[in-house]
């Protein structure tokens, strides 16, 4: 195996923490979530695969945080986008295609009899809590606490450990609850009674969801006068074209869409009920609420992307697509972690068109030093994984060629666990998002003291 090269990526590196605070405009893609001294920095890409800017190859299953799910650069989609283009992005009035994709949308997710577009999936889900208070009078939000994102806005991010800026007093209006648990649901509506305004979660994340736990939430919400939102962002057009409230048979309040529903083009949705989301529209007589208003919320070459979405949806099985070949990379996965008798150590987790990966270390204990070894082995055999997402794009043989990847990866990885992980590792180990200080600026300010000391002797 020939060993590639980054000098490239490393050059692009440090020129770009000089001009973008954090590196990336994600944080999820920043460069504490991957291998110090092997970051790939993406030049283009084409299906499930990604070139970077030394000219290295990698099979790709982060497909865009999970926004990409045709694959990178899918014909159909990137012509829809590029003849709507020509004819104008964004006017002073509405443009016809905005009826028409609302009622694509609508179309596909039966139980929303309204909805309104927008660029991110924060934009939506902050909508959908302001439109929550509005409907409600109240001001409380209830997020599900095993779930790891809902917004950028405060609301959220105030209940995170990455809650510097965000006063005390927004902090407090955020509570949560957990996961098929509806005990702790109404342990929380008896704590706070009659101040929730809507209650928040993904229909379903890793773990299967139990039925009667979401029909028994719905239940509850309306008993309690606090509406009920689904965060569709990964669950649409994965689980189901119209989300996993229409696989399950579950209608909320309101929902969020966005991710997959434009194959990488900035879109979102939120939607719900008619006599909720009339409140931010014209023709009622009710206090106005200042639901969405953004300037490229509806550029016409973003809705024409998201109708090609649907319509490739429509002709070719591509949820069945992305089940078959997750069910393959499980299947495989399992048997070489069996092979190398790692089953404590690294686990695969989810369902076939959404897996993630879990390392532990030689205690059994969750590992991220294990986690950044296993991304630095892949990433040197032509894989980027930092979670095993496919796409459409994906066929049997880059299935193949990744769990012998994985294979070769797990070596490594069984050699860490015997003879310490610190000998395989080159570079410090990833981070967690949610974390209250950097690390490597704590080992900075450490190095820093040194020198410091050691200039005045002590």
């Amino acid at each position: 195996m020939d060993k590639p090269t980054f000098k490239k990526s490393l050059a692009l590196k440090k020129r770009i923490h000089k001009l973008i605070p954090g590196g990336c405009h994600t944080y999820a893609k920043g460069d504490d979530q991957y291998p110090e001294f092997t970051p790939p920095y993406i030049a283009e890409g084409k299906g499930c695969r990604v070139r970077d800017v030394d000219g290295n190859e990698y099979i790709e299953y982060g497909m865009g945080l999970r926004a990409v799910s045709l694959g990178h650069g899918y014909p159909a989609v990137v012509e829809a986008a590029c003849e709507q283009m020509w004819k104008g992005n964004n006017f002073a009035r509405p443009a016809a295609i905005e009826l028409a994709a609302a009622e694509t949308f609508l179309d596909a997710v039966p139980g929303a009899e309204m909805v309104k577009f927008a660029k991110n999936g924060s934009d939506v889900t902050t909508a959908a809590l302001r439109l929550a208070r509005a409907y409600t009078g109240r001001d409380m939000v209830a997020i599900c606490a095993d779930q790891p994102f809902f917004s950028v806005d405060d609301w959220f991010i105030g209940a995170t450990a990455v809650n510097a800026g965000i006063p005390q007093v927004v902090r407090d209006l955020t509570v949560d609850f957990r996961y098929n648990d509806i005990d702790s649901v109404r342990a929380m509506f008896a704590e706070h009674r009659k101040r929730i305004a809507c209650v928040f979660l993904e229909v379903e994340k890793n773990d299967p969801v139990d039925r009667d736990f979401l029909r028994q939430l719905k239940r509850l919400c309306e008993a309690e006068g606090a509406l009920l939102v689904f965060d569709e962002m990964i669950t649409g057009f994965r689980w189901h074209l119209g989300g996993a409230q229409t696989l399950y048979g579950v209608t909320p309040d309101l929902s969020t869409f966005g991710k997959a529903m434009g194959n990488g083009f900035a879109i979102s949705a939120l939607a719900g009920r008619r006599e909720i989301m009339e409140l931010g529209g014209l023709y009622h007589d009710q206090e106005r609420v200042f639901l969405l208003s953004t300037t490229h919320g509806a550029e016409s070459h973003a809705l024409a992307a998201f109708m090609a979405v649907v319509s490739t949806y429509r002709e070719h099985d591509v949820i069945g697509h992305m089940a078959q070949q997750g069910s393959h990379l499980k299947r495989g996965l399992e048997q070489v972690i069996g092979l190398h008798h790692l089953e404590d150590h690294v686990g695969i987790h989810g369902f076939p068109f959404c897996l993630v990966y879990s390392t532990r270390d030689q205690s059994g204990q969750p590992s991220q030093p294990f986690r950044t070894l296993l991304l630095q082995e892949l990433i040197l055999r032509g894989v980027i994984a930092p979670n095993l997402v496919v796409s459409y794009a994906h066929q049997a043989s880059d299935i193949d060629r990744t769990i012998a990847a994985f294979d070769e990866a797990l070596l490594v990885y069984r050699r860490a666990l015997d003879e310490g992980v610190d000998r395989h590792l080159v570079g410090e180990s990833v981070q967690p998002v949610y974390r209250k200080w950097n690390r490597r600026a704590d080992r900075l300010v450490r190095h820093a003291s040194a020198r410091v000391a050691r200039r005045h002797g002590t």
